[in-house]
């Protein structure tokens, strides 16, 4: 059984259409990759799956009701998203960005109890940023900073999170670093992780499904063998690619690749 899923979603922008009856299942316990060009609908899919942008028509399933008819403070234990570009407030410290995770369970006046405070330190420690708790979250590093994000997500103790492009701005190591985090969320804690990303040989080497999109269109969906092949990325991308094998995962990496002119301009 499928948690979560959406049928026949239609979003527009006033008279732009970002996306036409568009059907998509994100797989239950596994890393789903979203790719495709600039523009193509992967952030617009991602904030509509969270309820960020509610569709003109169709509807987003999660646990068999509409997400649309979800209380909010429920579907927050359910489901976490870290955005883009997140921003805290300034002057926070680690501690307390963490402990907005806890939001969803909070009555009252909204204290902290001894179940949030042990949540905040295992996201801490899950994220391998305890050592930072008391620092101002403007002081960290890029790589400090989107882990700590990741940790206010963790706090929140829900099964899915969603990450909109989680490696940008990072370099190679702080991006490395960042989805390893995420497949041991995944393996070690059954979390169903999904993420929009730029670099295809990232997708392909950390998601076990990925979705291929292209003008607001899902152009393919699969295992990353699926999807990443010369025929979808010259359909996706308007690119040549050389597709060999990772010798360490043993999954498909982009070697080298020319701009399909033609194809780019239509």
């Amino acid at each position: 059984m499928v948690r979560l899923y959406a049928e026949e979603l239609t979003v527009r922008y006033d008279d732009r259409t970002i996306f036409e009856r568009l059907s998509v299942h994100i797989p239950d316990r596994q890393i789903t990759a979203i790719i495709g060009p600039n523009g193509c609908g992967k952030s617009t899919l991602l904030k509509t799956l969270t309820r960020i942008i509610s569709p003109q028509s169709g509807a987003v399933i999660l646990d068999g009701q509409a997400i649309s008819q979800q209380h909010t403070k429920e579907l927050a234990k359910k489901m976490a998203i870290l955005p883009q570009t997140p921003e805290a407030a300034s002057g926070l410290t680690v501690a307390e960005l963490v402990s907005y995770g806890r939001f969803p369970y909070q009555k009252g006046f909204g204290r902290l109890t001894k179940q949030d405070y042990e949540a905040i330190d295992w996201a801490l420690h899950m994220t391998k940023t305890a050592d930072l708790k008391h620092r101002p979250v403007d002081a960290l590093s890029g790589g400090q900073r989107q882990r700590v994000w990741i940790a206010m997500a963790l706090a929140q103790e829900t099964d899915i999170i969603f990450l909109d492009e989680p490696t940008t701005y990072l370099d190679i190591a702080h991006q490395l670093e960042v989805l390893e985090l995420l497949e041991r969320l995944n393996k070690e804690e059954g979390r169903t992780i999904v993420m929009v990303l730029h670099d295809i040989n990232q997708a392909a080497r950390f998601a076990d499904y990925i979705i291929a999109m292209k003008g607001g269109a899902i152009i393919k969906s699969g295992r990353s063998e699926d999807v990443i092949c010369r025929e979808v990325l010259r359909d996706v991308f308007g690119i040549d690619a050389d597709i060999g094998r990772d010798p360490r995962t043993n999954k498909p990496v982009c070697l080298t690749y020319h701009l399909l002119r033609e194809a780019y301009s239509s």
